[in-house]
C-alpha cells in the first residue's frame, strides 16, 4: 500500500559540506525536509520508491536500478568524504518489473551500484530516522509527459496491492532561470513555470500539469516536471491534499517541498 507521498528538491547545495557558509540561505528548505523526514518516519514505511535521475537513463524506457548495496557519494560535487549505503527491496522491484512488462510499459533494469546526487540528496534527509528502510530507485526517460503519467498509473496498480508500506517520492528542482545568477540565467518562463506548477499541485490538477506548454517547461530549464507526472500518476484516483511546505530560490533555482497527505 502507498502510505506516504512527497516531492523534494535534489540540489547538492542543501548539504552543509557542499554549501558551506551558504547553508543559511536554504534554511527554510532544510527545515521543511527535516519535518518531512519526521512525518515519513511516522508512517513506518518498509520501502521508498524514489523517482529521480540516475547514472544510467534511457531515451525510450524507464529504468529501475538493482544493486546491493547502493552507494551514495558527493565526490562529483566536491565532498570526497561523504559516503552512505542503502539496500534494495528486491521483492517490490521484482513485482514491479513483472507487472510493468505485463502492462506493456517500457521498463528496463540497470545495475549501477552508485546513485546520482539527485537520489543521494533526498535520501540524506528522508532516511534520517529510517536507517533500515529499503530503496526502489526509478528513473524517468525521454518519453513524452503523457507516457510518464501513464507509467505512474501503472506503478500504482502494483504499489497499492502490495502488503508492504511504501512511500513514493519524486525528486527534482524546479526552474533554474529565476535570477541573473541562476545556472540558466534569468528567463521570465522560470517564474511562470514555478507559479503554474505550485498552483496545479495545490489543486491536485494532473490534467493541467499534463497540458503545460512544452516551450514554457523547456525555457524554465527545470528538473522536476516528468518526475512529478510519474508521482501524480501513482496517486491518480487517490484522495490527496497537497501542502507546500517550502518554496524558495536563494541561488536562482527553485527548491520546492510538497507533502501529499493521503
Amino acid at each position: 500500500m502507498i502510505t506516504f507521498a512527497a516531492h523534494v528538491p535534489h540540489s547538492p547545495l542543501l548539504i552543509p559540506s557542499i554549501s558551506g557558509d551558504r547553508i543559511g540561505a536554504v534554511k527554510k528548505t532544510v527545515d521543511a525536509l527535516s519535518e518531512l523526514a519526521e512525518e515519513l518516519a511516522a508512517t513506518k514505511p518498509d520501502a521508498i520508491v524514489l523517482i529521480s535521475d540516475h547514472p544510467t537513463m534511457f531515451d525510450n524506457a524507464f529504468s529501475i536500478s538493482v544493486a546491493d548495496p547502493y552507494t551514495c557519494s558527493m565526490q562529483d560535487v566536491g565532498d570526497l568524504g561523504y559516503k552512505k549505503t542503502y539496500h534494495p527491496d528486491f521483492s517490490v522491484i521484482d513485482r514491479l518489473q513483472r507487472d510493468l512488462r505485463a502492462a506493456n510499459e517500457p521498463i528496463t533494469l540497470s545495475t549501477d551500484p552508485s546513485l546520482h546526487f539527485a537520489a543521494t540528496v533526498p535520501l540524506h534527509f528522508l532516511t534520517t530516522h529510517l536507517p533500515a528502510v529499503r530503496i526502489v530507485p526509478i528513473a524517468p526517460s525521454m518519453l513524452s509527459p503523457k507516457a510518464h503519467f501513464t507509467f505512474g498509473q501503472a506503478l500504482k496498480h502494483t504499489l497499492v496491492a502490495s502488503e508492504k508500506r511504501i512511500a513514493v517520492i519524486s525528486a527534482g528542482d524546479t526552474s533554474q532561470t529565476l535570477t541573473d545568477f541562476a545556472p540558466g540565467g534569468y528567463h521570465e518562463a522560470g517564474e511562470k513555470y514555478d507559479e503554474a506548477l505550485r498552483t496545479l499541485l495545490e489543486h491536485n490538477n494532473a490534467v493541467g500539469l499534463l497540458q503545460l506548454d512544452e516551450d514554457l517547461v523547456a525555457a524554465a530549464q527545470e528538473s522536476s516536471y516528468k518526475k512529478l507526472l510519474m508521482l501524480l500518476g501513482a496517486l491518480d484516483g487517490m484522495h490527496t491534499t497537497a501542502t507546500v511546505m517550502s518554496d524558495e530560490a536563494p541561488f536562482g533555482v527553485g527548491y520546492l517541498v510538497v507533502h501529499f497527505s493521503l
